[in-house]
């Protein structure tokens, strides 16, 4: 699992790479399309797509005589969890600095009257 979430966070290290992602945020589309505006050309794109579907990011699939690229929306529920697991130990550590406050407070408050 961990060398799913290494490849995902690598694939989007890249500029270029996110731009594709967002790019593809419309619905599935070609290379050519894909590479209208970006400052790199069509074998470029390319690669940068083979890199994001290695990381499982991007689907394709053939239309014709063209493939088709889109998100891979099981890619992008990896990503979620990877980033949900942060929150999910800053939640739990929380939680127990809460406890151990509430505990120590009725001490505190013996002590000192009130």
């Amino acid at each position: 699992m961990v060398e799913s979430h290494e490849a995902i966070l690598e694939a989007l290290g890249d500029r270029t790479r996110r731009a594709i992602l967002e790019r593809l945020r419309a619905g599935p589309q070609p290379v050519v399309e894909i590479a209208r505006g970006l400052p790199v050309g069509r074998p470029a794109v390319s690669q940068h797509l083979k890199v994001l579907k290695d990381a499982g990011l991007v689907i394709d699939h053939a239309a014709g005589t063209r493939r088709l690229y889109q998100i891979n929306p099981e890619g992008l529920e990896g990503l979620q969890d990877y980033a949900r697991s942060f929150w999910s130990a800053a939640l739990t550590r929380y939680q127990r600095a809460a406890r151990r406050a509430a505990e120590t407070a009725p001490a505190a408050q013996t002590k000192t009257g009130a």
